[in-house]
């Protein structure tokens, strides 16, 4: 090996060839993210599994659409689904918001509309600002609610919401309501009827809730069996819907994993823990959309529900060998259909080639710590001779493991150390010391009593005596 220390080591830009030892899972992950295709990766765990996952991520361009939620006026619980593009989204920040009716003076309004918003003066009849609270002619209470013995305490509607309702005749003498409102700038707008239903349905456009941003990552990872955080949910209110005190249905709406994943990577690893969802993935993957409705068949979100929510992603699923009976095969053969399945090595042989890849994951752990020095040529000898070891031993060949995790703990204790000390660089009494202390429990058992079971003797004859002298 030609260098002194894995500072030298190039690393590779490009994620998968990051990946140490699993070429063949390789080529298949760049067809994956070219083809957005689906994969199932099964091997022993630390050989890798969940950072060719990140790669195929990170190989797939930005989100193009942002899911999002709007109050529906007619039936609240039933949100409307709203999907835009980034496109979309640049030329609603570049529209200016329309103004409705017309702007006009408080003089060019009928007195007793300026009076009750606040402008004229009931005593002298002059103008100021509604924000002063007695005429700065006169001196005299502008506020209407002072003239009722409850006004203090039932503040009336005009002052609530600043807004007037008058009616005028028009030129074939029927009536048409007018709406008088306030203005940030000491003005009165003057709406029609018809001015104001438009602009309450322009407003209800903007009660919206985004569920999915067009910014979020690629790659969502999902462990265990949780079928709200899979497929989303909507969270209970005790007061449900209600107008005054409840919580509108459509800020109650979560997203799943299945629709953040959405134009990415849906990440799940050991996939037979998924249990029953396993059927609800399966219909995600098949429709590429699922909705979302509350999961508690006793919550007030069980009445809500948002349909057609889109879930366009790329499964990778992770599992170990013993599983695979375990996982469903309806899905299974979804993902067959529509994908790969792929077996990961434990192992690769002892070249000088694989050597190289094996200073390369050592360079590439050390930058993603971050926190521990490099390592020099006779400490990566010893990892190397460890990673014999442990093939003989887990595999019973010659060889390099490819189980990366344990050699990957034992490089950061290596660095721990090597920091403790203040040394510039990992050297091999320092990876000695690591992979003297990374052993297992069980190694460490056998080492001090012989085996397992004098070690299980020792522990009850020794809580069997603390036991006796306690009574």
């Amino acid at each position: 090996m030609d260098f002194e220390t894995t500072a030298e080591i190039p690393i590779p830009k490009d994620p998968l060839e990051r990946v140490i030892g699993q070429e063949e899972a390789v080529n298949i992950s760049r067809i994956v993210s070219s083809q957005k295709r689906h994969l199932l990766m099964v091997g022993a765990p630390g050989t890798g599994k969940s950072m060719i996952a990140r790669a195929i991520a990170s190989l797939l361009p930005p989100p193009t659409h942002e899911v999002s939620v709007l109050h529906n006026i007619e039936r609240p619980e039933r949100p409307i689904l709203s999907v835009r593009t980034s496109k979309m989204l640049e030329m609603e920040k570049g529209e200016k918001e329309k103004e409705w009716g017309e702007s006009v003076h408080p003089a060019d309004v009928p007195s007793f509309v300026s009076e009750r918003l606040g402008f004229r003066c009931r005593r002298c009849g002059d103008l100021s600002t509604p924000r002063a609270l007695y005429c700065t002619s006169c001196g005299a209470d502008k506020h209407p609610q002072k003239y009722s013995p409850f006004g203090d305490l039932l503040p009336s509607n005009d002052q609530r919401d600043g807004r007037v309702h008058a009616v005028r005749i028009d030129e074939d003498g029927e009536e048409e309501p007018i709406i008088y409102e306030k203005t940030d700038d000491d003005r009165i707008r003057k709406l029609t009827h018809s001015d104001f239903k438009k602009r309450a349905a322009a407003k209800v456009k903007k009660l919206r809730k985004v569920i999915v941003s067009l910014s979020r990552p690629n790659f969502v990872q999902v462990v265990g069996n949780n079928e709200t955080e899979l497929l989303g949910d909507v969270r209970h209110d005790p007061y449900g819907s209600h107008p005054e005190i409840g919580t509108p249905a459509y800020l109650r709406v979560t997203a799943g994993a299945i629709h953040e994943a959405h134009e990415g990577v849906l990440y799940v690893d050991e996939m037979t823990t998924l249990g029953d969802a396993q059927k609800y993935l399966l219909t995600a993957m098949q429709d590429r959309n699922f909705l979302i409705t509350g999961r508690n068949p006793s919550s007030a979100g069980s009445t809500v529900r948002v349909e057609s929510v889109p879930c366009d992603f790329i499964l990778v699923g992770a599992m170990n060998i013993n599983d695979l009976p375990s996982l469903s095969p309806a899905l299974r053969s979804r993902i067959r259909g529509s994908g790969y399945e792929i077996v990961l090595n434990t192992n690769m042989e002892d070249t000088p080639s694989n050597q190289e890849k094996m200073a390369q994951f050592v360079a590439q752990e050390i930058q993603m710590d971050g926190r521990i020095p490099h390592a020099t040529a006779d400490a990566f000898g010893k990892i190397l001779e460890e990673s014999r070891k442990i093939c003989r031993a887990t595999d019973n060949k010659s060889g390099l493991t490819l189980r990366l995790r344990v050699l990957s703990g034992i490089i950061k204790l290596a660095g721990d150390f090597a920091s403790l000390n203040e040394s510039e660089f990992i050297d091999s009494a320092h990876m000695g010391q690591a992979i003297k202390q990374a052993k297992s429990a069980e190694e460490q058992l056998e080492e001090k009593y012989g085996n397992i079971w004098s070690a299980g003797l020792a522990d009850y004859g020794a809580r069997s005596k603390k036991g006796s002298e306690t009574a």
